[in-house]
């Protein structure tokens, strides 16, 4: 498997999901988008699928084992915030993931959200705090 193509798909999709977030539903181009969104989370799971639903498997194991584990096009956000500082390019998950039981953290809303550069799971916890649970090596 290649790390750099996983990461790029994922980077791209997040553009798009991003793209999409910013327009209303009523703009001409938000079906195109949406559709071009689908083909490309059908090609991650097609390229990627196998070896992000292992990772996902692991991590529920660990931190909420009574889930179930969904596609990984599941944990991918709505919307991401971009962060450029120089040459670098980061991504932090601003709404969306998937919703999960964690036991550490009982009576919190705690979510899996897969996130790239560097792709990542991050659980967040409420809305004041998140930790990485993952990184692609």
């Amino acid at each position: 498997m290649n790390n750099e193509e996983l990461e790029k798909a994922l980077i791209a999709l997040v553009e798009k999901k991003n793209q999409l977030a910013s327009i209303d539903y009523n703009d001409a181009k938000y079906d195109d988008l949406e559709e071009a969104i689908h083909d490309e989370e059908d090609d991650l799971l097609e390229k990627y699928g196998d070896f992000l639903e292992d990772i996902l498997a692991d991590v529920h194991d660990e931190l909420c084992p009574d889930d179930d584990v969904l596609l990984p096009t599941a944990y991918l956000a709505n919307k991401y915030v971009k962060q450029e500082e120089g040459d670098t390019v980061t991504y932090q998950a601003a709404e969306g993931g998937v919703i999960v039981d964690v036991d550490e953290y009982p009576n919190h809303l705690t979510r899996l959200v897969l996130v790239p550069s560097p792709t990542r799971l991050m659980l967040q916890v409420g809305r004041q705090k998140e930790e990485e649970v993952w990184r692609l090596s």
